[in-house]
């Protein structure tokens, strides 16, 4: 049998590559069950569950609790003090003789859709099954026959069919796998699926707060975002933080013809275009001041393990589609382990059919500031603001703009910020996440990648905030997922290699 010895500093024991005897039983269940399992993750997929669609939350949370009761896990939804918003479901398994209370974290809340920029045949909440990924030519195949194989490259699309219904499924599915193969859990399982996590989680902290003993654990489980681009599953220590900000510049009152009044009439699209190229160079590095100066530097254990992550530089450029990246000759790893200040969208007037021959009144772009340990989301958000100034805007928040601020300032920008969130890390050489290494590295044959940080957000800080209780994130989706995006997708091998790796975490 094939050992391999992790790096000392990591402090782990020898471990092997091959998958453990639990994982092939696991295997064997599962592929006797599949239509079942993806008849279920359909009907899961089919609720409308836009974070702000109040009745489509509702129904998506209440065939979670039924998922939950088929298991016989007791649920419970929790809520904060603010009345009216998703409420976390909850459940619980209490496992005779478990030293150890683990928390499995999902989400059942999905971003927003436009219907209109779906692929032709599939719809946000219609999900179908491709018989490979969209980019790849896959088209639309008829879900299977109960007495037809599935093949497990196929793809299923739908709005959260991998951020993050397929972590909800594949939690479940773990313990389900368990459950029926009569093999106990070795830890106490507390099941958490919030309810508003693409809103930014607002309420996250009320609900942690109140009911912080229901809550109390030794470590929490986040199942959400992809594997590595690699393909091979990964274990993730951290998340970087996030606040979004909104930034509409004005220029005159009224619309004005472009040929009667262009080269004399301010164009608040040019001026909003220059005013964030001001904000990066042409390497994309950030040119604000002090954007980078609060960044707590990895320790020796996190730089060696993101020294042994596999590179995909060249596999991502070709795959998207770019040459020149961003960065300066510095690598993708290296770059999502820093702060960051994006373009989400911009908009001034219209483009295509509808183009006028105008001068606009006003232009407005959407930021988002990914934020690394140190970093404070709301001086994050000053630095901004004061850079703004600085190339001779006066900032204001309101709504509206008054004549007197027209006529007193030459140029003039509206600055709303929501309150975002900090990034946290988990250390890597904890007891416990030693556990989690080796419990993901007994579900594959290949290497588990080790990173200290993700590159996307999470709320993960508010756990330590009001818990005082590590987090490690363990993703199973796709890369290629479109998360976020038009044609959402989750490939089927992910789903199974999922349901793998939550089984092993709940034997860990």
């Amino acid at each position: 049998m094939k050992r391999y010895l992790l790096p000392s500093f990591l402090l782990i024991s020898i471990i092997t590559f091959a998958q453990s005897p639990l994982i092939e039983q696991a295997r064997n269940y599962r592929k006797t069950k599949e239509h079942a399992l993806l008849g279920e993750f359909m009907g899961l997929l089919s609720i409308p569950n836009v974070v702000y669609d109040t009745v489509g939350i509702q129904k998506t949370a209440a065939y979670i609790v039924k998922m939950m009761e088929a298991r016989g896990i007791k649920t419970q939804m929790l809520d904060g003090k603010t009345k009216g918003v998703p409420p976390a479901i909850f459940g619980e398994v209490n496992v005779p003789n478990a030293t150890k209370t683990i928390v499995f974290y999902a989400h059942y809340d999905g971003q927003p859709v436009n219907p209109n920029q779906w692929a032709e045949g599939i719809e946000p909440f219609k999900s179908v099954f491709l018989d490979a990924s969209l980019e790849k030519g896959g088209k639309i195949i008829p879900a299977p026959k109960a007495d037809e194989k599935i093949n497990p490259e196929w793809r299923i699309y739908g709005r959260s069919a991998s951020d993050d219904k397929a972590g909800v499924f594949s939690i479940l599915s773990a313990y389900e796998v368990l459950t029926k193969l009569g093999i106990q859990p070795s830890v106490n399982i507390k099941f958490f699926f919030e309810g508003e996590e693409e809103a930014g989680s607002i309420h996250l902290a009320e609900i942690l707060e109140k009911h912080k003993d229901k809550l109390k654990s030794d470590l929490w489980i986040i199942c959400d975002g992809p594997v590595h681009q690699s393909g091979r599953k990964q274990v993730v220590f951290g998340v970087r933080g996030d606040v979004n900000m909104e930034v509409k510049v004005y220029a005159s009152k009224r619309p004005l013809h472009s040929g009667h009044y262009g080269n004399w009439a301010p164009n608040p699209a040019m001026l909003l275009a220059k005013l964030l190229a001001s904000m990066k160079d042409d390497n994309g590095r950030v040119l604000i001041k002090g954007f980078y100066d609060d960044v707590i530097p990895f320790t020796e254990i996190e730089r060696r393990a993101i020294a042994k992550v596999p590179s995909v530089d060249e596999q991502m450029k070709n795959e998207l589609g770019f040459m020149r990246p961003e960065g300066g000759g510095k690598s993708l790893v290296e770059l999502i382990n820093l702060p960051s200040l994006n373009i989400n969208g911009f908009s001034s007037a219209n483009v295509g059919k509808m183009a006028a021959n105008v001068i606009p009144v006003s232009a407005t772009a959407a930021l988002d500031l990914r934020l690394v340990l140190g970093n404070d989301a709301q001086r994050q958000v000053q630095k901004v603001i004061e850079h703004i100034k600085a190339q001779g805007y006066y900032v204001t928040q309101n709504e509206s703009i008054t004549d007197e601020e027209r006529i007193k300032y030459p140029l003039i920008a509206r600055v709303q910020a929501q309150k975002g969130y900090n990034a946290q890390r988990t250390k890597m050489d904890l007891p416990i996440a030693q556990n989690v290494i080796k419990a993901v590295q007994s579900s594959t044959n290949e290497e588990v990648v080790l990173m200290p940080s993700l590159g996307g957000s999470l709320p993960l800080f508010l756990f330590e905030k009001y818990l005082a209780t590590p987090t490690i994130t363990v993703p199973i989706a796709n890369h290629d997922n479109n998360q976020h995006a038009e044609n959402e997708n989750i490939r089927i091998q992910n789903i199974w290699n999922g349901i793998e790796t939550y089984v092993a975490l709940m034997k860990m």
